[in-house]
């Protein structure tokens, strides 16, 4: 299983992608719920593009050096978003579906916190990995091999603040 390196030009040219891939399909949304972190970026250009709100849900299912080792799928308690409720139909994004366990498990959990409301939910990714439990309803590029995705926001998982400060010159105040 190679491993696959991502540019900040490929990345963003990936969520463009995958924003035309959605108008295409003549879907219409009116709410994005991006799944934090990995699909910060990505819901946070989708809103842009298509001016609907954004909505954010934390979960974590990684730990570990690399955040390569796979935990118990964690949710936040509450949705950060701007409008008073969901809206009935949401474009749930990630950057990447490998197991399909996070999208699998946040279709019921955003319905349950939808109460009573009726609320249509689609995805949307820029990676499928062939290992997934779940195939979203978009996505950009389907991977067979199931590589280890490198995408170019990774550095800061090692970067330290003080590194920074010297890099830039800056004496550490304490």
């Amino acid at each position: 299983m190679p491993d696959l390196y991502v540019s900040w030009s490929d990345y963003h040219q990936k969520i463009e992608q995958l924003a035309a891939q959605i108008y295409q399909s003549g879907w219409e949304f009116n709410q994005i719920v991006c799944l934090a972190r990995g699909g910060l970026r990505v819901g946070d250009i989708l809103s842009r593009i298509y001016h609907k709100p954004l909505a954010i849900l934390a979960t974590s299912s990684y730990s570990g050096a690399g955040k390569q080792e796979r935990d118990n799928l964690l949710f936040s308690q509450h949705i950060t978003m701007t409008t008073e409720t969901l809206n009935s139909r949401i474009l749930l994004v990630d950057d990447l579906v490998d197991s399909g366990i996070t999208l699998q498990e946040t279709i019921p959990w955003l319905r349950k916190y939808a109460g009573d409301q009726t609320i249509e939910i689609r995805t949307a990714v820029i990676w499928y990995k062939a290992c997934s439990v779940i195939a979203p309803d978009f996505y950009v590029d389907y991977l067979v091999d199931n590589p280890w995705i490198h995408q170019p926001f990774e550095n800061y998982e090692f970067t330290k603040p003080a590194d920074l400060a010297i890099k830039y010159g800056q004496q550490i105040k304490v």
